[in-house]
């Protein structure tokens, strides 16, 4: 196990897998409990595999790493291998769970979904500390279907989740993205467009392939930039993802001067100002990215990741679709051609973009964080219980 500011004791253990999608949140959550608890009071504990992804996001919390790896959902031969060699790493990280929580003697263990959360919840539950479960997902995964069957209670962030024990609060929403409190009548943000280097009186798109990059995305973007070169009234934001930024940036299409304003970023820190800029964003359907795209209220049109665990990328975006605050389009047909042709039809309707802006914050649930965390200390151990003391 390979541990980043370790300290002793902690009042609460994070657990979960290490893509950004499980990141967001656990860390939204971490930086509540740190301001009622103290610095160093809560340790998120991720995949060895998704350590990189906490560089820039993790900040100062400690950050603990255990080795695994997610399942294959098939039945061939090489799956079968890789599956018994994922099962050797799970049970591994499960002895060395068992030393953690006994280490650190947490009040709480919370589980943010991914193969990560289990050893780390399991080893809590037979160390008798209360689990509490973060569903962030239209659809629950697999662990946290498996998990909330010993959580206290589970935090929903959607209705009908069909999970025991379930809480809706809404998903925990990173500070500064609750701090915008939604979108006014007047729609984008000059300011935050300035903010990022954009022309503030030009209508923006951000495109945003994740923390690590969609390369359907990727491609539909750059494929964007070369259709939309001669417009000089747009905007195009372009946020790759660090694993597709090397080829992004060397396929990156020479513009004229006085066409379309792009610009390529590798990842990019300040979500809140991005939201704020953009007339429409197009992007996956993350839990976390609807989410946000609800609580700012920003139209989007959406891509969902096609063979995502129980499909929920598609499910996270139905819930926008049905509210009329998203347009849908099908991974195989997210060409620059299609895409070009769905969000120039938004651009020229602005009051349908309107529309869909405040049917998406009709569904954001900005105080989602406040809500989870009112849940976790409610099932926490009292701080002179052998698990909950500090020292």
């Amino acid at each position: 196990m390979r541990t980043r500011r370790a300290g002793a004791q902690r009042f609460a253990l994070l657990a979960g897998g290490g893509t950004g999608g499980h990141l967001a949140p656990a860390i939204a959550l971490a930086e509540a409990l740190e301001e009622q608890h103290g610095a160093g009071s809560v340790e998120l504990v991720v995949s060895r595999r998704g350590l990189a992804a906490t560089e820039g996001m993790a900040g100062a919390l400690p950050v603990s790493s255990l080795p695994g790896r997610g399942v294959r959902r098939a039945f061939s031969p090489g799956a079968l291998v890789d599956n018994l060699g994922a099962l050797g790493q799970l049970a591994l990280a499960g002895v060395q769970a068992l030393g953690l929580v006994a280490r650190r003697r947490p009040a709480v263990v919370v589980g943010v979904g991914g193969y990560a959360s289990v050893p780390v919840a399991l080893a809590g539950r037979l160390l008798g500390v209360p689990l509490v479960v973060v569903d962030v997902d239209a659809v629950p995964g697999l662990a946290n279907r498996f998990l909330a069957r010993f959580a206290a209670a589970t935090a929903a962030a959607w209705p009908d989740s069909g999970l025991p024990r379930a809480v809706l609060t809404g998903p925990p929403i990173r500070r500064e993205v609750a701090a915008v409190g939604g979108r006014g009548p007047a729609g984008p943000s000059a300011a935050a467009r300035e903010r990022l280097g954009l022309p503030p009186a030009r209508r923006t798109v951000c495109v945003v392939g994740g923390s690590l990059g969609a390369r359907r995305l990727n491609e539909a973007a750059l494929g964007l930039a070369t259709a939309w070169a001669s417009r000089s009234d747009l905007t195009l934001y372009h946020v790759v993802g660090r694993r597709d930024w090397p080829w992004v940036a060397e396929a990156a299409p020479s513009l004229p001067p006085d066409g379309l304003s792009y610009k390529a970023v590798p990842f990019e820190e300040h979500m809140a100002d991005l939201y704020q800029a953009a007339d429409l964003v197009v992007a996956r359907a993350g839990a976390m990215t609807v989410a946000e795209l609800a609580v700012v209220g920003v139209p989007a049109v959406l891509v969902p990741l096609p063979g995502a665990p129980g499909d929920h990328q598609r499910h996270n975006a139905e819930l926008l679709s049905r509210a009329g605050a998203a347009e849908v389009v099908a991974d195989d047909e997210a060409s620059a051609a299609r895409l070009a042709e769905v969000v120039s039809a938004l651009l020229d309707q602005p009051e349908k973009r309107l529309a869909m802006a405040r049917a998406a914050r009709a569904l954001g649930r900005p105080d989602g964080t406040l809500a989870v965390l009112a849940l976790v200390e409610a099932h926490a151990r009292p701080r002179g219980s052998a698990a909950g003391r500090r020292s």
